[in-house]
Order: structure tokens, then C-alpha cells, then sequence
């Protein structure tokens, strides 16, 4: 903690939340880890300079603070932002030339005593564990550059959608298949789906019955009637083409019955006094 109480001291008179206590105490990470603040703002200014001190005016925004730094032994800048979520303060951390970008979120009241703003040996709770974060999720390092840590949590989160999204009885399946898997089709006339497949499949061609019946390719046997010789009494000979489809539409080589008495009108139909 050395360094701290110094630092606290020094910007006490700004810090008049547990934002700007939280705040105080992510710049002072920084500091011990070789960063130089320049200045406040997004922008760089011809007037900045290394200083382990805050601006004057850090703690002007309680909802945005906006601090700039700079590598101690290199021009690389870093721009940090804190935004104010409720009783949370986001941090953000930029390399202002790879765009590359490390957060880390923070439950204020977790590190900070609202009640002892103003009194350095209680302000502080947990001092360890707030350390720890800000050097293994905000702060950069030789073995895990800026981004590094996003980019593996943004998979992780992914990884757990799709594992809830499999889990959810309403979920909807993916229309699109995964790379290098083929996926499996039923074939459509096997069952359960051969149903209606005559309609789809009239003559029978694969092998089952259609929905048409041809009667020179149905399989049951055929009398010698040749319809082309004609039908006495009903069709004289050649009124059915050689070899044309011919449907019988009455007794076949037998002579038609003579008409039936109720055929005929009854006697004195015509009568109009009968």
C-alpha cells in the first residue's frame, strides 16, 4: 500500500463520493505499474506532461471520469474511462494505436466505506481483491496483451448462450448446418412418409401401386375380347381402334334384353280423364 496513503492525501479534497475513492484507487494501480498520467479528456493536449498525481480536474464528471496515460519508457497512450452504472463503476481501458480494449467492472461498496470517505485508514475495504482485479482484467502485461482477456471471455459467454439456448424447451434450431456436416434427410418415401406417394407417383414406376390403373399394365389377366372386332347389337366391327384402351359398358357377347314394360307408358297416359 505504499504510495497510496500519499496519493489519497494529495486529491482528498476532490473525493466527495465512493465513485472518486474507487477511482483514486484504480489510478494508483496504474501508477505502480509504470503508466504516467498526462492529463484528463479523450483529447491530448500540446500541455501534457508525466505525472503520478491526478488532474485538477479528475473528479469534475461523477458520471464519466476520463483520464489519459502514458507508458513510462515508450509513447504508447492509454485512455482510461470509468462510467457510473448504478452503485457500479464500469472501466475501460484503450490503446489509443491498436484499439485494443480490456474492461473491468467494480461493485463500489464491495471496496469502498461511503461512511469514511475522508479517512484513509477506513475508506478502503478489501484492498487485495480490488488489486488483484484491476492487474488480471484491466491492466496490460507481457503475457496477456489488451484484449486478450475479452476476446476469451466473449467466447466463454457465447459458449454458455449456446449451451442455455439447447437447453430451452422453446428454442428454435439453427436453419444453417455447421461446416463439414451433411445433414440427414429421411427419404421421403420410406415410412412414415409414403403416404399419398401414389399421387405423387400416378403410373407406379417405383415399384408400388399409382393412383391410375392401366389396364394393359396391371398385372391380373386378361380375357380374349378384342373390342376392335366390335360388340353385336352395341358397336360394329373397327368402332375401337387396334389396340385402344376400351372400357366395356355392357354385357360382352351376350344381345341386349328387349325393352322392359316400365319402359313404356302406361296405358291412356295421354287420357285426361283417367
Amino acid at each position: 500500500m505504499a504510495g497510496l496513503e500519499v496519493l489519497f492525501t494529495c486529491v482528498s479534497g476532490g473525493i466527495s463520493c465512493p465513485q472518486d475513492a474507487a477511482v483514486c484507487f484504480v489510478h494508483w494501480e496504474m501508477i505502480k505499474s509504470g503508466l504516467r498520467c498526462v492529463g484528463s479528456g479523450d483529447v491530448p493536449l500540446s500541455t501534457d506532461k508525466r505525472s503520478e498525481l491526478l488532474p485538477a480536474d479528475w473528479s469534475s464528471n461523477k458520471e464519466l471520469y476520463s483520464l489519459r496515460y502514458q507508458a513510462s519508457d515508450s509513447d504508447t497512450q492509454l485512455l482510461l474511462k470509468a462510467i457510473t452504472v448504478d452503485s457500479s463503476l464500469i472501466f475501460n481501458l484503450m490503446n489509443s494505436s491498436t484499439q485494443q480494449v480490456s474492461d473491468l467492472t467494480v461493485n463500489v461498496s464491495d471496496h469502498v466505506d461511503a461512511d469514511q470517505l475522508h479517512t484513509f485508514d477506513s475508506v478502503y475495504k478489501d484492498t487485495d481483491g480490488l488489486s488483484e482485479m484491476v492487474k488480471t482484467q484491466l491492466l496490460p502485461s507481457q503475457d496477456r496483451p489488451m484484449g486478450q482477456r475479452t476476446e476469451r471471455k466473449s467466447r466463454r459467454e457465447e459458449e454458455d448462450d449456446r449451451r442455455r439456448r439447447q437447453n430451452e424447451p422453446l428454442h428454435m434450431p439453427s436453419r444453417h448446418p455447421r461446416q463439414g456436416t451433411q445433414p440427414h434427410w429421411p427419404d421421403p418415401m420410406a415410412p412414415p412418409f409414403a403416404v399419398g406417394g401414389a399421387d405423387l407417383d400416378p403410373f407406379g414406376s417405383r415399384g408400388g401401386g399409382g393412383m391410375i390403373l392401366d389396364p394393359l399394365r396391371s398385372g391380373y389377366p386378361r380375357s380374349g375380347f378384342d373390342p376392335s372386332s366390335g360388340i353385336p347389337d352395341i358397336l360394329p366391327p373397327g368402332a375401337v381402334p387396334q389396340g385402344a384402351r376400351f372400357d366395356p359398358f355392357g354385357p360382352v357377347g351376350q344381345r341386349r334384353a328387349g325393352p322392359d314394360p316400365d319402359h313404356l307408358p302406361p296405358p291412356g297416359y295421354d287420357d285426361m280423364f283417367m
